[in-house]
């Protein structure tokens, strides 16, 4: 049993019927859609069409796979069981729980009504990003908030990322100068590896950006063009910050879905609980995870569940057969994070910090091949190659 078919979940389960076309595999999930998520941020800087970005669900899921469109309620494995929403309960021999990640847009307060018109954008909404680039095309003056939650969030560039696109938007307009970009964030710093985020310093100065760290979005006026900040850390802890704006980028607050925090397989942050290696459950030995509802301590991207496929695949084969686990997940994740319009560094890292980079030249320079890998190749290797289990 999978549970999720997004990347995660139809990645392992085709991956799973190349080694084995005989295994009865189930993939539980509700949506109609799939959707290649990472191409967000150039739909908001007008540099990607959003239908390209989406399919149907069928259409992604493997051959010899079963689908079961319905949505998981609860755990049972101590019984080797779930449950649906729709009242059904489904056993399994092995599970894969990869549900992804929840947005909780409502965890602000008035975010949920403003959303999608008067200035309040997101990149991620398959409804709104397009807004994002409308909101960037037609500001000449003012200013432009661009927010970072406080919460885990996949893709961990892609607060920053639309930033970057809308300074070099609006420099190439002639407009940078009339325009206050500030950066708020639930964060301490603006990326986490120092090789990468000193050239992403140097690219927010570039653009003109005030940084404002350690600041939990609370709530968005929107009639009023309001945003409200409180101040995480420091002498001013608790200090509320009413913030004006003309246009505001906000990544909504993230979080393991609540089925998953409900369960008895999450670790005590809600996450799935799992060993950061091996990706099998420390209690249950025939549940893995994968991917951003999985407690791994990287960086939720497509780029590392890419990496962990395989090594689940292995151990969860292993286990199956009486073998040892021997496929070992270091924490590699990936951000591309376009700088500008034909610019992107490529940070590769693992759970250390450590940068494992793929290429044999410095990925934390801007690179018009690295903008191309992202805006040609990745989309197209997505679709062909990764969902089909062959990379």
């Amino acid at each position: 049993m999978i549970v999720g078919g997004g990347n995660a979940g139809i990645s392992v389960a085709a991956q799973l019927l190349i080694k084995d076309k005989s295994l009865d595999i189930a993939i539980i999930d509700p949506s109609d859609k799939h959707y290649y998520q990472p191409a967000w941020t150039l739909v908001g800087s007008g540099a990607f069409n959003i239908q390209d970005t989406e399919r149907s669900e069928s259409s992604v899921i493997p051959a010899g796979a079963k689908w079961i469109q319905e949505a998981v309620e609860s755990f049972d494995p101590e019984n080797n069981s779930l449950s649906t929403t729709a009242g059904h309960q489904y056993t399994y021999d092995y599970m894969v729980v990869a549900p992804g990640i929840q947005l909780d847009w409502a965890s602000v307060k008035g975010l949920p009504e403003a959303l999608g018109h008067d200035g309040v954008s997101s990149n991620y909404s398959f409804q709104t990003a397009p807004y994002t680039f409308e909101m960037i095309k037609n500001l000449k003056k003012g200013k432009a908030i661009f927010h970072n939650p406080h919460t885990p969030v996949k893709c961990g560039g892609a607060p920053h990322k639309i930033m970057y696109m809308a300074s070099d938007y609006w420099r190439k307009n002639g407009v940078l100068n009339d325009i206050d970009i500030q950066y708020w964030s639930g964060a301490g710093k603006l990326f986490a590896v120092p090789k990468y985020e000193k050239t992403l310093l140097n690219v927010a100065e570039r653009g003109h950006v005030g940084l404002n760290f350690m600041q939990r979005l609370e709530e968005i006026d929107g009639p009023n063009k309001k945003a409200k900040f409180v101040a995480m850390a420091g002498d001013n802890q608790g200090e509320e910050t009413w913030v004006d704006y003309d246009i505001i980028h906000v990544t909504p607050p993230q979080s393991s879905p609540n089925f998953i925090k409900k369960s008895p397989l999450a670790n005590a942050g809600g996450w799935v609980d799992v060993d950061k290696h091996t990706l099998q459950h420390p209690k249950f030995s025939n549940v893995f995870t994968l991917g951003d509802a999985s407690g791994l301590p990287t960086s939720k991207t497509g780029a590392a569940i890419r990496k962990q496929a395989p090594v689940l695949v292995e151990n969860l084969l292993a286990v199956r057969g009486g073998a040892t686990l021997n496929g070992n997940y270091t924490g590699y994740t990936s951000c591309p994070l376009v700088t500008g319009y034909g610019k992107l560094v490529l940070a590769e890292f693992d759970y250390d910090g450590n940068p494992m980079e793929t290429f044999p030249f410095d990925q934390s320079k801007e690179r018009w091949s690295m903008y191309l890998l992202k805006r040609r190749v990745l989309p197209w290797l997505y679709w062909n190659k990764i969902l089909a289990g062959t990379d």
